[in-house]
């Protein structure tokens, strides 16, 4: 399996990657002028790590993080699950998938967002479309804290073939929709699903959503009539989370 290092930035987000894989952290750059108690505890916890920390001046490291505010921190990370097909993920997954497709999601921040609450429920994969989806940058790390480099994020050339590759697998494909039909809470949900979500405003393209076998809506209450899409993600996730625990008691 091939794999690529990627370059992380801010604080939150490598001490998230530093603890959770610190294996997979190559080095880290701190600003040479930062001798503050959270540059010091980021010192000490790459000692702890055996992981290689350079003090380097700030301009070093606006190079390393293309112009994004890095705060005075980046690391180089080596991405494991890299170069990964739809085909190696789905064939890698142990009981019941559960899987976050997101359609035409191209907002750095969002993304971020997404990936870190897919992390957040235990979901195997995100999958979006190549054409229409924003790559993993260093603002998109920052923002998932650390879960952009744990959680396969896998870019099909094809997302209506590649949902009809899943849903091959008997996974079942449940798109969140505002004018859905059925409410969420109400609606019969399988254990092995793939949870589509459309960007904010445009939603899900035509083909993406006639490949859904279920359409569902998140209930509004109050006086908005949409969720960004990473808090939309993050409710139909839980819900499924929460209903496997139930089946599980």
């Amino acid at each position: 399996m091939s794999r690529e290092p990627r370059v992380v930035a801010g604080f939150h987000a490598v001490l998230a990657r530093l603890r959770a894989e610190p294996a997979a952290v190559l080095e880290i750059f701190l600003d040479e002028a930062r001798q503050d108690a959270r540059a010091k505890d980021l010192a000490a916890a790459a000692e702890r790590c055996g992981v290689r920390l350079m003090r380097v001046p700030a301009k070093r490291l606006d190079g390393f993080a293309s112009g994004g505010r890095h705060q005075g921190v980046v690391a180089r990370i080596e991405v494991r699950h890299a170069g990964e097909s739809l085909d190696d993920v789905l064939d890698a997954i142990a009981g019941p998938p559960l899987l976050l497709v997101l359609d035409g999601v191209t907002d750095p921040h969002n993304l971020g967002a997404c990936l870190r609450v897919a992390n957040a429920a235990g979901t195997h994969a995100v999958v979006a479309p190549r054409d229409r989806a924003a790559g993993i940058n260093p603002t998109v790390s920052k923002v998932a804290s650390g879960a952009a480099e744990s959680t396969p994020y896998v870019m099909v050339t094809n997302l209506a073939r590649a949902l009809d590759e899943i849903k091959e697998r008997n996974i079942w494909v449940v798109g969140a929709e505002a004018g859905a039909p059925q409410d969420l809470y109400a609606a019969n949900l399988p254990e092995a699903i793939a949870w589509v979500l459309g960007a904010e405003g445009e939603g899900m393209r035509r083909l993406t959503r006639e490949r859904c076998d279920l359409l569902v809506r998140i209930p509004m209450r109050g006086q908005v009539e949409s969720l960004n899409v990473s808090v939309a993600a993050g409710v139909c996730l839980f819900e499924s989370v929460r209903r496997r625990s139930l089946r599980a008691t």
